[in-house]
């Protein structure tokens, strides 16, 4: 079993309307130098054992493309001298349009970095104004062009569905222009508004009108429909690829593969126990430099209860027989009265030896993972 590691870089140039991740707006380059020193500390002190090579690397944030090519080197020359990294790792960096330049991308290059998740979001201004993105569609295509004249050949594009006021047209003009360019991957997600957001609080005062769900669940549908058509495969709930072009860092969640997360807020799993960093960045800093640890969680899970729910993300489902081999009781047997009600209200599948959701499933499959949570 292979193991994941996960970079959280928390800054940004703004803070966008509906984010509630663990984010810090750019202040200034000492702050940021600062932050970096503080995540290879942590990085060398750190008392994970990676059993195995580790075959997956993740920049996530924040904007990560707001560091230079020197300081994604010496994060990367700090995992190099921990752990071991398999020769042809999959190393992603998030970015958002207008925070690259050739030559930044170019060193990204050099570095190792092969794949780019780009936070595209919506190529509709109005909305990108209203979420408070900091760019604007042009800047999207601009950077994707980029990207690829610098030989990135695997990208994945967010896009988000169900935002205020937006239309099915809209939606869908933003999926057409998002298959037209080509991408290797796409994450097309449903909005969620998060309490104390923005956001939030314009929908709370009415200055913006509550998403409709009905509409965003014929988004959805729309989506899959269009996206099949295109030629991507659905292999989890929000996610589609080309064949092959699957992420195989964003496959360790699913699967409960180890992953291990440096940075604030990052969170790590060992394959029995989940950590987790201090959520704000000053006091990260401070804990690494005066502790050299800033883990303030650690807590055993459920694994059984997880690997259900988290399989049923995935398009194949969960293999019955391998759930019984791995946990030593039968999942029908256990959940009967519950998988009954979920089948016959059309959200799941059994079929042989694997169970699924349906396509009525995913649309309602935070009803389906609340059973087995």
């Amino acid at each position: 079993m292979s193991s994941g590691i996960y970079l959280h870089i928390p800054f940004c140039k703004s803070r966008c309307s509906y984010c509630d991740f663990a984010t810090d707006v750019w202040r200034s380059k000492d702050t940021v130098e600062r932050y970096v020193d503080a995540i290879c500390t942590g990085i060398r002190n750190s008392k994970f054992e990676i059993r195995n090579l580790a075959d997956t690397i993740y920049f996530g944030g924040g904007t990560p493309s707001l560091l230079n090519s020197a300081q994604v080197e010496q994060i990367l020359d700090s995992i190099n001298s921990k752990f071991d990294i398999s020769k042809d790792a999959e190393i992603t960096m998030e970015m958002n349009p207008a925070t690259v330049t050739p030559e930044s991308l170019a060193g990204y290059r050099a570095l190792g970095v092969n794949r780019a998740s780009f936070g595209v979001q919506t190529f509709d201004d109005r909305a990108l104004k209203l979420l408070a993105r900091g760019h604007d569609a042009n800047d999207a295509r601009m950077t994707f062009k980029m990207l690829r004249d610098a030989g990135f050949d695997n990208v994945s594009f967010d896009l988000i569905a169900g935002l205020p006021g937006q239309t099915l047209d809209v939606w869908q003009r933003n999926l057409d222009e998002a298959i037209a360019m080509s991408p290797e991957h796409l994450s097309l997600y449903l909005l969620e508004i998060h309490e104390g957001t923005p956001l939030a609080e314009q929908v709370r005062s009415n200055r913006q009108p509550t998403p409709d769900p009905e509409l965003a669940a014929e988004m959805y549908e729309v989506m899959l429909d269009r996206l099949i058509a295109a030629g991507y495969e659905q292999y989890e709930i929000s996610n589609f690829s080309k064949p092959g072009y699957e992420s195989r860092h964003n496959t360790k969640y699913w699967t409960l593969d180890p992953v291990f997360g440096f940075g604030v807020s990052a969170h790590s799993f060992d394959g029995r126990e989940r950590y987790a960093n201090e959520r704000d960045t000053a006091k990260y800093v401070e804990l690494i430099e005066t502790q050299t640890s800033a883990e303030i969680i650690r807590e055993a899970i459920d694994i059984a209860s997880e690997y259900v729910f988290l399989g049923l993300r995935l398009e194949g489902g969960i293999d019955l027989r391998q759930y019984t081999e791995r946990f030593g009781e039968d999942l029908i047997a256990k959940y009967r009265d519950e998988i009954e009600r979920l089948r016959d209200s059309g959200l799941i599948d059994i079929n042989v030896n694997r169970i699924k959701l349906t396509r009525k499933g995913k649309l309602y499959s935070n009803e389906v993972f609340a059973v087995f949570v």
